[in-house]
């Protein structure tokens, strides 16, 4: 390789006493020229340079009779002899041929920057490939989509390239090689790159790619697609109020003129004209509808092309639901009712309607027969649009059933015939519904207000504590409910109290032990301080205090 160290051999064959052997050029007139000698005395080789024939760095000898060439360069490959002379007439030569081998530089390309038209039946230059700095002269190949181009020196319509080699001042060589090729409009996408290859040593090949390029290609249009992007269904309506693109793209280049226009009464409406091809309709209105169309304006293109496209542009609307009834429909207890919803809508919509998110049914007209306080509550109307999604609209009403109210109450515990004792100490609650609101009053005093209670549906529940006593054993404790309507009544009863005598007369007695026992340790307890006094718990008996 280049810059690395040759070494020539030159051995004498055989066995001599004495040989001497000398080195010389040969230049490509044949010429020798003297560089070095050697001569065997004794057991050593004495060596002598004589000329270097201005090599730099000089050429070498070394102790056993071969030439060093140090640094070579591409200057060195010549032919070099070797010379042996043993005894007088023994005489005997051999030719080394010395190859220098040269890796190029990193491979470069120039494609052409211009449009290249398609419409031209000649080869166009495509791209220029340069190798500098090798030895020997590499091979350059080109390639389009990895595909090795057979195309040949000569030139024709087809395709050729052609090849320069230069030696330069170094006495390396450099490769440039041109492609030439007749284009198509398959090649709008295609890569192209070039590649290198060069030898080395020992009949190894080394490779050197380029970057990959694409070519700028005017070629004309063909077809033209035109579309609604995104829109709400798969079916091709769009949502009132969203903003519509409208793409139109034809397949020429470079991009053409796209008019954009909207047909009404077989004329044709401009709207825009443009070199991107997009269209925006901002907030889209139902009356927009209808049929859209794009014309790319290519007059390159062949009589027979088709350059115009329509569409029809379908927006989808919902109109706000009207119902029969107001907000609130009030009607009495057990009667009938029947509500209308009606909407406008594009596709024709679907009615629903549910209550507490339960379906009720499908269709306009809600029916409700038999009403009781569980029909009361708030109802439903949806409408939506199955084919376009995202399209729906509710309206509701709230349904308040008047009559006499109802009363439920909370059972008390325990509920066995004889469980409640006098005394014991129960919670009643009473619950109650209807329209108006009910109020609750209880036969005893301490009823909390009314409040709304847990669950909804229209209850409302008041609480009363008292304690257990046989007078409400007899009589029991009435919860009553009343609004314009009438009333409702539930009576608590409790059964049998059993008496809580027995227990009394066992704390009394306990009470009283407790009385005697501590009058009489009191008593004790008096005595003995009073003992030792005159008088004090001895009678007749008298002494000093």
């Amino acid at each position: 390789m280049r810059g690395k160290s040759a070494t020539l051999n030159c051995t004498a064959l055989g066995m001599h006493d004495h040989f001497a052997l000398e080195w010389f050029l040969a230049d490509r007139s044949g010429a020798r020229h003297r560089l070095a000698s050697a001569e065997l005395q004794g057991s050593e080789l004495q060596v002598r340079m004589h000329d270097s024939r201005g090599r730099s760095p000089p050429y070498q000898l070394d102790s056993q009779g071969r030439l060093v060439l140090a640094d070579a360069q591409v200057g060195d490959e010549r032919d070099y002899v070797c010379v042996v002379q043993a005894g007088a007439a023994d005489t005997a030569e051999a030719t080394t041929q010395l190859r220098v081998f040269a890796k190029p530089e990193a491979t470069e390309v120039s494609p052409n920057k211009g449009i290249l038209s398609v419409m031209d039946d000649s080869a166009q230059e495509i791209a220029t490939c340069n190798s500098p700095n090798g030895n020997p002269a590499p091979q350059i190949t080109w390639y389009r989509n990895g595909q090795l181009l057979e195309v040949p020196l000569e030139v024709n319509s087809e395709g050729y390239m052609t090849t320069r080699t230069v030696r330069e001042a170094s006495g390396l060589l450099s490769l440039t090689s041109t492609l030439y090729l007749r284009l198509r409009k398959a090649d709008r996408d295609a890569s192209f790159h070039c590649s290198v290859s060069h030898r080395l040593p020992a009949g190894r090949q080394g490779r050197l790619d380029s970057p990959v390029f694409r070519l700028t290609l005017h070629y004309p249009t063909e077809h033209v697609q035109f579309w609604v992007g995104s829109p709400a269904t798969t079916e091709g309506w769009v949502r009132e109020g969203d903003s519509v693109q409208l793409f139109c793209r034809g397949d020429g280049s470079p991009s053409p003129e796209y008019t954009f226009f909207r047909l009404q009464a077989e004329q044709e409406d401009v709207l825009k004209t443009d070199l991107q091809g997009n269209l925006t309709l901002e907030g889209v209105q139902r009356a927009q509808s209808g049929t859209y169309g794009c014309r790319v304006e290519d007059y390159d293109a062949a009589e027979d092309a088709e350059l115009s496209q329509t569409l029809e542009l379908r927006v989808a609307y919902l109109d706000p639901l009207e119902l029969s009834t107001g907000e609130e429909l009030l009607v009495f207890l057990n009667s009938s009712a029947a509500v209308n919803c009606s909407v406008q809508g594009l596709p024709t919509p679907a009615l629903r309607w549910t209550k507490d998110s339960i379906p009720l049914g499908d269709g306009p007209t809600l029916s409700l027969s038999k009403i009781t306080f569980d029909s009361a509550g708030t109802y439903l109307c949806e409408a939506s649009m199955p084919r376009v999604p995202l399209l729906s609209r509710t309206r509701s009403f709230k349904l308040l059933v008047q009559g006499r109210p109802e009363v439920r109450p909370e059972e008390t515990q325990p509920q066995g015939e004889g469980s409640w004792r006098e005394g014991d100490e129960v919670r009643l609650i009473c619950f109650a519904r209807g329209y108006p609101e009910p109020k609750l009053s209880w036969s005893q005093l301490g009823g909390s207000p009314a409040e709304p209670a847990p669950g909804g549906q229209g209850w409302v529940s008041s609480s009363l504590t008292l304690k257990v006593t046989s007078a409400l054993s007899r009589d029991g404790v009435s919860c009553e409910a009343s609004n314009a309507h009438g009333n409702a009544r539930h009576v608590f009863h409790f059964g049998a109290v059993a008496p809580q005598t027995a227990q009394a007369g066992v704390a009394v007695m306990a009470v009283a032990v407790s009385v005697g026992l501590l009058l009489l340790v009191v008593a004790a307890f008096y005595c003995m301080r009073r003992k030792g006094r005159s008088g004090c718990c001895q009678r007749g008996e008298k002494g000093a205090p």
